[in-house]
This record gives structure tokens, sequence and C-alpha cells, in this order.
């Protein structure tokens, strides 16, 4: 039996989700019926104490849900209704400047390989940590170059209050579904 999950705080995720703001127990929704569809019926959604954000865990690869929601936007847009970016998350920590660079740095040394060039992308909500303050924590300890606008990997730290959520992400590994509708 499959049944929708959904609460006020995030737990631990593997997805983080965008919907228009006001819309994110619809978004809780789509997003259930759409893993559910890519092969995860056992996926929970929840709300999180951000307005128009949502959280996720699949039992999925997050890469591969990703991949997998994709694939279906391409078979049948008209199913993406509210959900508007989809994100995966690799690992998830409390909000504290020392853990978030810390797994940070873990997740960098492990996949950004060594002729590989990377950048920071710090997106950061209902938090008193400073952007530049996070990114400069985070850059001290990955000895890879960097570039700002041609990254062969981006190490993406999303704030969400009292959790961040971090992955190492190539560029294109977040579904962007506004994007792919104009290029549709």
């Amino acid at each position: 039996m499959t049944h929708l999950v959904v609460a006020v705080a995030p737990l631990e995720f593997n997805l983080l989700v965008s919907t228009p703001r006001g819309r994110e127990h619809d978004g809780c929704s789509e997003l259930w019926y759409l893993l559910a569809e890519v092969g995860d019926e056992r996926a929970e959604v929840e709300t999180t104490p951000v307005k128009g954000l949502i959280c996720a865990r699949t039992s999925l690869d997050p890469f591969e849900a990703v991949r997998r929601l994709r694939a279906l936007f391409d078979e049948r847009p008209e199913e993406f209704r509210v959900i508007q970016r989809v994100i995966p998350i690799e690992r998830v920590v409390r909000t504290d400047l020392a853990e978030i660079a810390r797994a940070a740095q873990e997740l960098a040394s492990a996949k950004i390989g060594p002729g590989e060039k990377f950048r920071i992308t710090v997106e950061k909500r209902h938090t008193e940590l400073g952007r530049m303050e996070i990114i400069k924590a985070v850059a001290e300890g990955i000895d890879r170059p960097v570039d700002l606008e041609n990254p062969d990997k981006i190490v993406l730290i999303e704030v969400v209050g009292a959790l961040t959520g971090i992955a190492v992400i190539r560029p294109g590994d977040i579904l962007r579904v506004q994007v792919l509708r104009r290029k549709g």
C-alpha cells in the first residue's frame, strides 16, 4: 500500500523541490505521484518551513530519480503542473558552519577529480549564516581550481533553516521544469 506522508519539518531528505508559494501541498501530492510513476512507491514527501520548498526521501538514488523524472517530463510534460525544480541531495547536516564545511569537503574530495574545476553555489533560507561565510569555510578545504562560469562540478549547499542539504553535482543535474518547457 502506498501513502503520502506530509509533515512540517524535514528530517532526512535526498530531494529538494521548489513549487510556487502557497502550492506546497499540491507540490507534495504531485511529487509523490511522480516518484511512484518512476519506480518509487515508498517515497516520503514533506513540506518545509520555507514557502515554496518541499523535500522528499526517495529510495532511488537522488540523481537517478532526477534522470527518471526528466525522462517522464519528456514523455508527459502535462503531469508537471506545480513542481518547478528538483534538486538531488547527497548529505543532510545540521546548519552549523563546521558541519557544512566538513560534509561538503568530504563529498568534494570524493567527487571532484584532480583535473576538474568547481564552484560553490549556496542557497540559504531561514539562517543567520552569511553566503560568503559558507563559501569561504567550504572552499578552504577543496584543493581544486575554481571556475565560476564553466565548472565541471558544483558544490551545492542548500540551507533550509536548521538543516542543510549538500551535493556535488554536474551542471544539468537539477531538473528545471520551466527551462525544459521553453526548450520544448
